[in-house]
């Protein structure tokens, strides 16, 4: 299942509205045929196995990291698949939310004889199929808020430098981020001030995120989809509308950079599921621009809590990454 699991990481970002699985099937102690869900979201995870291992999929055992759909799409569902191929068991580690499936994938593989077993590495997949089940279960995308600051929590002097605060390995690693989520959002006044690509870069021919600007306003030129940017949606409104409005579109996974308003905003309406922070050793005091807008808070009772999952050393800076607490 780890393994699965290192095959459903790369499709993040490339799957929706689909989840991002993997798939491993093992015969006699040894993988006989692997998958992920590929670009677009088909073929699915286990179609992709299933057909490398051929006739080595009989008695074979499959690892999949969300339950086999059990639903007739543009795709046949992967549940009967399985069972048409003669796995005799399949391993699944966490329960499809989606009411086309919810239990009805398993159900299906155990009345046909096959031996199933559920919730192996289930926290772990869980956690990387945020997007996928916040869509389904909330109706909006998983909001990852990402801040390159300052030590002192600042983007940007007073008369407004920012580049670079960080360093050329951290910039890197946002791209890298990038990659990973289905789109990256900023407020209409970034995208007017600072015409920013919103695309990725460094990783060759990648599928690009949709860039999504919040303007009710007319926007400067950016330059349309293709030649290394991705489509671009220009939505307005209050911020749990654009985020049901991002889910019905599909989007599972919504990476926000900036600006500082916009920041404040999402956090006010406690719709930020995640922060991601690039700390630089610099200061640049009261009189830079802050990170973050006002939250209007008058007691720290009332301020949104993360805990903090994981921090380390890239080049120079620090990163963090800290998941929201909800009671």
């Amino acid at each position: 299942m780890k393994h699965a699991l290192v095959l459903a990481r790369r499709g993040l970002g490339n799957t929706w509205p689909n989840p991002a699985v993997g798939c491993v099937v093992i015969r006699d102690g040894r993988v006989v045929g692997r998958g992920w869900t590929q670009p677009g979201g088909r073929p699915h995870a286990e179609r992709v196995a299933l057909d490398q291992a051929g006739a080595l999929a009989r008695d074979a055992t499959a690892y999949v990291t969300l339950e086999p759909c059990a639903h007739h799409g543009r795709t046949p569902p992967c549940a009967e698949a399985l069972i048409a191929a003669g796995v005799a068991r399949v391993v699944s580690a966490t329960e499809d939310p989606d009411p086309r499936v919810a239990g009805r994938g398993l159900a299906l593989l155990r009345d046909a004889g096959i031996a199933v077993t559920a919730g192996i590495c289930e926290a772990e997949a869980r956690g990387l199929q945020s997007g996928f089940l916040s869509r389904i279960q909330r109706g909006r995308p998983w909001l990852t808020l990402k801040l390159a600051t300052s030590f002192d929590g600042r983007i940007a002097t007073s008369t407004g430098e920012s580049q670079w605060i960080t360093g050329a390995e951290a910039r890197r690693h946002v791209h890298a981020l990038r990659l990973i989520h289905d789109a990256v959002m900023v407020g209409g006044g970034t995208a007017r001030d600072d015409h920013p690509s919103l695309n990725v870069r460094g990783f060759g021919d990648v599928r690009q995120p949709v860039r999504v600007v919040l303007s009710s306003r007319e926007l400067p030129h950016l330059p349309p989809e293709g030649a290394g940017v991705g489509p671009l949606w220009q939505v307005a409104g209050e911020p749990s509308a654009v985020m049901a409005d991002l889910g019905q579109r599909g989007l599972t996974r919504v990476l926000l950079e900036g600006g500082g308003q916009t920041a404040a905003a999402f956090l006010k309406a406690d719709l930020v599921d995640e922060l991601v922070g690039y700390s630089a050793g610099i200061m640049l005091g009261g009189d830079g621009r802050a990170a973050v807008g006002s939250l209007g808070l008058s007691a720290l009772a009332d301020a949104p809590r993360f805990d903090l999952v994981e921090t380390r050393r890239i080049g120079g800076d620090l990163f963090h990454r800290w998941r929201r607490i909800r009671n």
